[in-house]
């Protein structure tokens, strides 16, 4: 009956545990390797929040507490005063940039989805060609037509400021739209596509009907990516507006070199200003843009 018993005994390891020296804790703690990883994570992070914290703590000093050798130096008065002066002088121009970035997003995001829909699944004679002439425009440096394309604006009497810049952002921002959108449709099952025709319905019809409520993450990266872009540009802020009927780009620059002496306070409050809107959007949208990003990686 002992030898029985003996043999009848559970094992000492926990039922559903690993069998190993660590017995189950296995997998729990830190080895040397992912402890070392995770210190190189927070080297980094620390390297990149480091201007964020001195563009922070800067913009609530005083003109006589912001100077270069008292960057790294809590303010020894907290103050919104630079905070106050950055949003009476940025104000306007933040409007005038929220004027011009919604609707260049919005035209741009169409007319890249009309593309690529077009160029991915209706074939016609020199459609590769087409599109790689649309591609062209991605990689040829503003700075290269920079002049010509000022001319031509002056030829076309086209109006400082909003319009024109819209019109730029929204011609500019084709290419990448278009890669975008028809990567994306190249993963859409042509079976759809085929069904669509069989009933009847035509180029417009399957788009409105089959493909564009399917263009949902797309939409969300061509709109964040173009929101980010047009918001971002200074270079043709510069050539296209004035400080009186241009972004907040130009503003910002205008308030960081208006003065004699220089405020590093209110300089560093309106760079808050001018990011913040981009940095809401990612933090509300980010998940959606590398979800939208992802999908149209891999085809179906």
């Amino acid at each position: 009956m002992a030898t029985r018993s003996a043999q009848a005994a559970p094992p000492k390891e926990t039922a559903g545990q690993p069998a190993g020296r660590d017995g189950g804790r296995r997998g729990k703690g830190f080895s040397p390797a992912r402890t070392l990883r995770y210190a190189a994570l927070l080297f980094f992070l620390l390297i990149v929040l480091i201007p964020v914290y001195v563009l922070l703590v800067t913009s609530f000093k005083g003109p006589g507490d912001a100077s270069p050798e008292r960057a790294w130096n809590l303010p020894s008065n907290w103050t919104l005063d630079n905070w106050r002066t950055a949003w009476d002088a940025l104000a306007p121009a933040i409007w005038r940039t929220l004027q011009m970035v919604v609707p260049s997003a919005i035209l741009a995001a169409v007319l890249g989805s009309l593309n690529g829909f077009v160029l991915s699944r209706w074939s016609f004679r020199g459609a590769n060609l087409v599109f790689t002439l649309i591609l062209f425009g991605m990689f040829i440096p503003y700075q290269a037509v920079i002049i010509p394309l000022n001319e031509l604006v002056l030829d076309l009497s086209l109006p400082s400021g909003i319009p024109t810049l819209i019109l730029l952002h929204v011609v500019f921002g084709i290419p990448i739209t278009t890669l975008i959108f028809r990567n994306y449709y190249q993963t859409i099952p042509h079976e759809l596509i085929e069904a669509a025709r069989i009933d009847g319905a035509g180029l417009l019809r399957t788009y409105a009907s089959v493909i564009l409520p399917l263009s949902v993450p797309s939409f969300v990266v061509v709109l964040i990516w173009q929101f980010t872009s047009a918001w971002n540009d200074f270079l043709f802020a510069v050539f296209f507006s004035s400080s009186q009927n241009g972004p907040v780009t130009l503003a910002l620059n205008n308030l960081a070199n208006g003065a004699l002496l220089q405020n590093y306070g209110v300089s560093m409050a309106g760079a808050l200003f001018a990011s913040l809107p981009t940095l809401l959007v990612y933090i509300v949208l980010g998940k959606y843009f590398i979800g939208g990003l992802m999908s149209g990686s891999v085809k179906s």
